[in-house]
């Protein structure tokens, strides 16, 4: 009897044999160099359909590839690289499927790469134009940002007096382009 797993909500490529819920114990078990050696693997071989598994919209677009950005538990993955320590290729990644999969392509003409579930691809697009996001959802007990490589010159977020203080938070880029993704200081 021949059996087959098909991981429809999860990337099997990352996941492997490690039976761990968290993203810190999953590291930590498999190893950081192993963890970006993987994550690296997912990402090219996955940019070949734009991050969003495969050419052609159908009953199984997403479910024979190694990462499918649409797939929503998979949208913390490109920021995984931050939490083995290595930042630099989460904002490669981020950014090319920033610039890659949200678009107004032929197949999918809607800037989306297939399905907008309860509006968290639009939000993994805002919270990734601005280089910020949390693989946890804020849901930490101190919870704390990744930082990518924003696509805008400067962002200005209006904070609610109640909470914090000064009004105001501002990321401001310098000599920002799609060739110019790496943060050199902050």
């Amino acid at each position: 009897m021949k059996s087959t797993v098909i991981f429809s909500m999860a990337v099997a490529a990352l996941v492997g044999k490690a039976s761990c819920d968290r993203n810190a114990a999953l590291i930590e078990k498999v190893g950081k160099d192993v963890i970006v050696k993987r994550l690296d693997s997912i990402f090219t071989v996955s940019r070949k359909d734009i991050f969003r598994g495969g050419r052609n919209i159908d009953a199984f677009a997403g479910l024979q590839t190694v990462y499918n950005h649409s797939n929503q538990p998979c949208l913390h993955i490109s920021w995984l690289f931050s939490d083995a320590g290595r930042p630099s290729p989460t904002r490669k990644w981020t950014r090319l499927i920033l610039d890659e999969f949200y678009d107004s392509d032929g197949i999918h003409g809607y800037g989306y790469g297939q399905d907008e579930d309860q509006g968290q691809l639009g939000a993994w697009y805002e919270m990734g134009s601005m280089g910020l996001f949390d693989v946890a959802g804020l849901t930490g007990k101190e919870p704390s940002f990744a930082i990518g490589s924003p696509v805008f010159d400067k962002i200005t977020i209006k904070l609610n007096p109640d909470y914090y203080p000064g009004g105001k938070f501002e990321i401001v880029t310098k000599n920002n382009s799609k060739e110019n993704i790496h943060i050199e200081n902050l």
